[in-house]
């Protein structure tokens, strides 16, 4: 009887050292940038400000550390918003609260004209949230001429070319090839 009750001990360590170790993976992906880049061979971002997400229809995108996907718009240009008025109200802009000094690379900001709000780019493109999503949702790509932001691709050499391009179609399905 007591070989029996050992042996079940055994059998429910070992599995809950199995799940244990399972249940961390997928968390681990954020440090395995060489598995998160052959996805879409962009490397990924983490920093204060952005980190990079992997949805398993989209690949991968910007987020803020919290997880919330961000955005950009089609109808900006580089270090330009054109989200005004009701457009702010789907789209909140994604705006620095506290110092901006010593962004980490392709991070800056711009100034919103409007509101006077200090507003998170990449790349020079700003970025949004979308109302609709919560931590972890990607739901607004492709809505009302908004992509869901990329990280920038490992081989790209100038990202204003490729803004300058997307800027000029107006399809939103596309993205911005950051």
């Amino acid at each position: 009887m007591k070989k029996a009750i050992i042996g079940i001990i055994v059998v429910v360590i070992v599995a809950v050292g199995a799940i244990a170790f399972f249940h961390k993976s997928p968390k681990s992906n954020n440090n395995n940038s060489a598995q998160q880049s052959s996805h879409n061979n962009a490397p990924a971002v983490n920093n204060a400000v952005l980190v990079t997400k992997t949805d398993s229809k989209l690949g991968q995108y910007l987020a803020d550390p919290s997880g919330k996907a961000l955005y950009t718009y089609n109808a900006d240009t580089s270090g330009v918003s054109n989200c005004t008025g009701s457009c702010l109200s789907n789209w909140p802009s994604y705006t620095a609260s506290g110092s901006t000094a010593n962004l980490p690379a392709g991070v800056s900001t711009i100034k919103r004209s409007d509101n006077g709000q200090t507003q998170y780019t990449y790349n020079g493109m700003p970025l949004y949230y979308f109302v609709s999503d919560s931590s972890g949702q990607v739901t607004g790509d492709g809505v009302e001429g908004f992509s869901v932001a990329k990280p920038a691709a490992a081989n790209s050499s100038s990202s204003s070319t490729s803004n300058s391009t997307s800027n000029t179609s107006n399809t939103s399905s596309s993205g911005y090839l950051y």
